[in-house]
């Protein structure tokens, strides 16, 4: 059954089907991770996540927290160095099995189309649901704990992102062709928020084509940044230093629509700038480029992603593409995941 009568202006509601979870992801076809394999010139692979326990403490997001690993247990024993004999005696084996528990979105990870909804008009109605991408509606198939525009109204589980999970990433593979665009190399660690004109002045400059069913991978040298600092970053780093898209400039979320990137992912926090440089001053979203890739296009985004020494590679030998794997946990209806990313040059 469609879930909308009236989609939002410049959105792709509908277009991969009623029921799409993927979003552009549906743009990397078999013939796209074809042509991501013929990057691959030298088989050199280069991690591009983070330690997990970065950036360290919790001043970027008050709400993310780091990893916490424990052990697991065996009855009342922990199970860490655990000498099979205390079972068996004359068993040599000695097993260590342990847990974690973690913020989905703490370090390296991608949104899910889950992580940023809106409230508009989906129904045609005058009333503003809350809806996400291609019209699926919180308390129905995105459930949290409380209706809040109900009276902050009790919500019986299940919870979670439901079709909307990363999961779905995951069982699509996340496997592509990657598109660096080198943002650092223009303008070093200087707060900027780029424009359109500013970024088409980059991709000519260093003769960077981006076609549909890429994955656009936005270095500023907030990566290094982050591991200077050694797990304690001072509180509004992330406000103080290094670029950032400009998702107030409208040309540059056309230019995303009009682009076909499939996905979008950076080693900073948002990769949009934030704040925005030009907030609505009425009603409107105060992230625009998540608004317009999660909500309008079902385009994900990666954040704190480690692009730096990839980049600086890629740089000396004149190269700007490779094949990227990079697929979240398969976490039924998690709204985020960590990812250890390997791009293969």
């Amino acid at each position: 059954m469609k879930r909308w009568v009236a989609r939002p202006e410049g959105s792709n509601w509908g277009d991969f089907g009623e029921d799409d979870a993927l979003g552009r992801l549906n743009l990397i076809t078999p013939k796209q991770v074809l042509q991501a394999i013929k990057e691959v010139e030298v088989g050199r692979t280069f991690c591009l996540s983070l330690p997990l326990d970065y950036p360290g403490g919790s001043v970027l997001n008050p709400r993310r927290f780091p990893p916490e690993i424990t052990f697991s247990m065996r009855g009342e024993d922990p199970a860490m160095c655990y000498p099979m004999d205390r079972v068996q005696p004359g068993q040599t084996d000695v097993v260590c099995d342990d847990r974690v528990t973690l913020s989905t979105q703490y370090s390296t990870q991608w949104d899910s189309l889950a992580h940023m909804g809106s409230r508009f008009d989906a129904n045609g109605d005058g009333e503003h649901e809350v809806v996400f991408y291609n019209g699926y509606r919180a308390g129905k198939e995105v459930r949290g704990p409380r209706d809040y525009l109900a009276g902050d109204r009790h919500m019986d589980p299940p919870y979670g992102a439901g079709p909307l999970g990363v999961d779905a990433f995951a069982r699509h593979g996340m496997q592509g062709r990657g598109v660096l665009v080198d943002l650092y190399a223009h303008y070093g660690n200087d707060r900027k928020a780029v424009n359109y004109d500013e970024l088409m002045r980059i991709l000519e400059a260093d003769a960077v084509v981006v076609e549909e069913g890429d994955i656009l991978c936005l270095r500023t040298g907030f990566d290094r940044v982050l591991l200077d600092f050694q797990k304690s970053p001072p509180a509004g780093i992330q406000h103080d230093v290094c670029a950032g898209l400009d998702g107030s400039d409208k040309r540059i979320l056309q230019w995303i629509t009009d682009s076909g990137v499939a996905a979008i992912l950076s080693d900073n926090e948002a990769v949009e700038f934030l704040p925005t440089t030009k907030p609505p001053a009425g009603r409107g979203a105060h992230f625009p480029l998540h608004e317009h890739c999660l909500f309008k296009l079902g385009v994900p985004l990666g954040e704190l992603f480690l692009l730096s020494e990839l980049a600086d590679w890629l740089r000396e030998q004149k190269r700007y593409r490779f094949l990227l794997t990079a697929p979240p946990l398969r976490l039924p209806g998690a709204v985020g995941s960590p990812v250890t990313a390997i791009a293969t040059v």
